[in-house]
């Protein structure tokens, strides 16, 4: 029954919004029972149900719903309804409430607006003119919008059901009806639902056209759709089209001032982690965290580029100060996690990444850290398991399917190794890493010319993304020693050159050039790498070796018996590195359950980034030369 007080009602209604607005929830609850007795309405008793729910009385709010028979009458109270429920993790009856149908027809409709074009006769498309039905309007909107939003609700719902492929399809029927429903499109980015290639299609299936603006003029109603588009565009994985990424960073910096904003930032900071520019990344987050230390999104890449850096004593005082007073965050535990890591405290690590993993299920930093931890200690079958969790969690990132191949070559299983880089190569094509990898087991299987093509892959894609040429020196030490295996010795020396020349100064890249030498019957040349090869490491087995070797037959030469390199002297050479690889095969299995043959190689070379989470990506500067069919062994990163 209506009030015969209209004034009053008004008065009460202004009372609670400003109440609602300061926060003042109890005032807000107050006057709004008072006025729903007054009214008997239904959207005041949506208001204070919207009171309720902020307040945290979830129970009160739904049964309130439930009380006045609002839950089946409009989607907004659903969704209120079904909000309340996942509030108090009753995700089965919220998913009861919410139906396991999506609205097709709202989807079909939006494809249509994106296709259709305005018939001039019929006056489409003409801004001055009204269509009758414009009162409507505005409520088919607001429902449309609470109908993408009950998407994102049935999203969470099978995410916690463990049906990870249903809720990217849920969420991303959210943004199909509402690209505007921002929490959809975070679910799918921040918990890596898509790969690169899927993030892209999606995009263009997006309507970005039914956002407008308006206004006065009718030329810049399109632009709030080209600004959601860009926004979205600095969200996506780095790994794809940094091109369109800087478009949209500079354009967004340009011309709306958003330079200074941190959540650009943050994705100029991941893309710079992506191209292994650490010290870069580090100065931007940090600028970040200076200006707001409580911004939790920023420090997962924070804390890998420290651990990148080795910068033991701040990750120290970071892990600390987030421990004591954020203990409530995930990302604390993480913190505490990569300091144990750097620090060879494995166990320590272990158990609060699984703090941090229990804290929040879909952290993929967290899963990723706790995988290393076994891979760290050689744990090879515990790490595979930890490993297949995360590449079940999260399955549009690769980088869980590269560490399962890392593993699987650990363990000598080439074959599996490889269908686990061919699964991660066709999620993601350009990222250099992968591409090493399989180089590597090509060249562990005897398929020289192909690892040669993967190599030159890896180093020229990272030159495409700008990558920092030092954390690639592996990759090209790499595609030297393939090059060596298939005779081509110039080319091999060329890239030794430019490893030595990136930085890569190491007594092995020496012993390989001292190898090619001989094998080229140079031996005074050998002589003087060699002897290069053991100023840095003087007790060096191998380069001692080679360099008896070069003096032997530089002895040779020289009384006039070694003038040319026969089919003998072939065969003596290839019978010299038969020999060295069987004493390199009796070392490596003297060492084998140490940490060298175990999983830290493969946290040397690691990327441990969930790109939504921006998670620790433990490596960038393990030995350059290790793990190899012969000599000093292949390059990792």
């Amino acid at each position: 029954m209506a009030s015969s007080q209209p004034n009053m009602e008004k008065f009460l209604r202004d009372w609670r919004q400003d109440a609602l607005n300061k926060a003042q929830y109890d005032s807000a609850i107050f006057v709004g029972d008072k006025l729903l007795a007054m009214t008997n309405d239904d959207n005041d008793a949506f208001w204070l149900a919207q009171v309720h729910f902020a307040a945290g009385h979830y129970t009160r709010a739904h049964s309130l719903l439930a009380k006045q028979g609002l839950i089946g009458s409009n989607p907004s109270c659903r969704y209120l309804a079904a909000h309340c429920l996942i509030r108090q993790n009753l995700f089965t009856e919220a998913l009861g409430l919410l139906g396991e149908r999506t609205p097709q027809h709202l989807i079909t409709s939006n494809a249509k607006r994106k296709t259709g074009r305005p018939n001039p006769r019929s006056g489409q498309g003409r801004p001055e003119l009204k269509d009758a039905s414009d009162d409507s309007s505005d409520e088919e909107a607001s429902n449309r919008k609470y109908e993408a939003a009950m998407c994102y609700l049935r999203g969470l719902c099978y995410a916690k059901q463990n049906a990870f492929d249903r809720a990217k399809q849920a969420y991303k029927d959210a943004l199909r009806i509402d690209v505007q429903c921002y929490e959809a499109f975070s679910q799918l980015v921040r918990n890596s639902l898509m790969s690169p290639d899927e993030e892209d299609e999606f995009m263009a299936s997006l309507d970005f056209g039914t956002i407008k603006a308006h206004g006065d003029d009718p030329e810049m109603e399109d632009e709030p759709g080209d600004y959601v588009h860009m926004l979205y565009q600095t969200q996506l994985s780095k790994y794809r089209n940094p091109r369109a990424f800087n478009t949209a960073i500079e354009s967004l910096s340009t011309h709306y001032h958003l330079e200074r904003n941190a959540d650009i930032l943050l994705a100029k900071a991941d893309l710079l982690y992506t191209q292994c520019r650490f010290k870069d990344a580090l100065a931007i987050t940090a600028s970040i965290l200076a200006e707001d230390k409580h911004n939790f999104a920023v420090y997962p890449v924070h804390l890998a580029c420290l651990y990148e850096l080795r910068k033991t004593n701040i990750l120290f005082l970071i892990s600390h100060e987030l421990a004591d007073s954020h203990p409530e965050e995930p990302v604390s535990w993480l913190a505490v996690g990569i300091y144990y890591f750097l620090t060879g405290k494995i166990a320590d690590a272990r158990r609060y990444f699984s703090k941090a993993s229990m804290m929040d299920a879909n952290f993929g930093p967290a899963w990723i850290g706790f995988a290393h931890t076994f891979a760290a200690e050689g744990e090879h079958d515990q790490a595979v398991t930890a490993y297949s969790t995360a590449a079940r969690l999260f399955t549009g990132t690769h980088l869980p399917q590269v560490f399962l191949g890392m593993q699987n070559q650990a363990m000598n299983n080439m074959t599996a190794a490889e269908e686990f880089l061919k699964t991660a190569y066709s999620l993601c094509r350009t990222d250099p890493l992968l591409l090493n990898e399989m180089g590597v087991v090509f060249y562990h299987q005897d398929r020289l010319k192909d690892a040669a093509k993967m190599f030159q892959s890896a180093l020229r894609v990272a030159d495409e993304i700008d990558s920092d040429p030092h954390a690639w020196i592996g990759a090209r030490t790499n595609l030297a020693h393939a090059y060596r295996r298939l005779k081509m010795h110039n080319e091999a020396l060329a890239q030794f050159d430019q490893v030595l020349r990136d930085g890569g100064k190491d007594a092995a890249v020496f012993c390989s050039k001292g190898l090619i030498y001989l094998d080229k019957g140079a031996p005074d040349e050998a002589v003087k790498v060699l002897h290069e090869a053991l100023a840095i490491h003087p007790q060096d087995p191998i380069a001692t070796e080679l360099l008896n070797k070069a003096l032997e037959e530089s002895a040779i030469a020289e009384i006039g018996l070694g003038l040319s390199v026969g089919g003998d002297e072939a065969e003596e050479m290839d019978q010299f590195e038969q020999e060295l690889e069987e004493k390199k095969a009796q070392a490596r299995a003297k060492l084998s359950g140490r940490t060298r043959g175990g999983g830290s190689r493969d946290l040397n070379k690691g990327k441990g980034v969930i790109r939504g989470g921006r998670g620790v990506r433990t490596g960038g500067d393990g030995s350059i030369m290790e793990m190899s069919d012969d000599e000093q062994g292949l390059g990792r990163y």
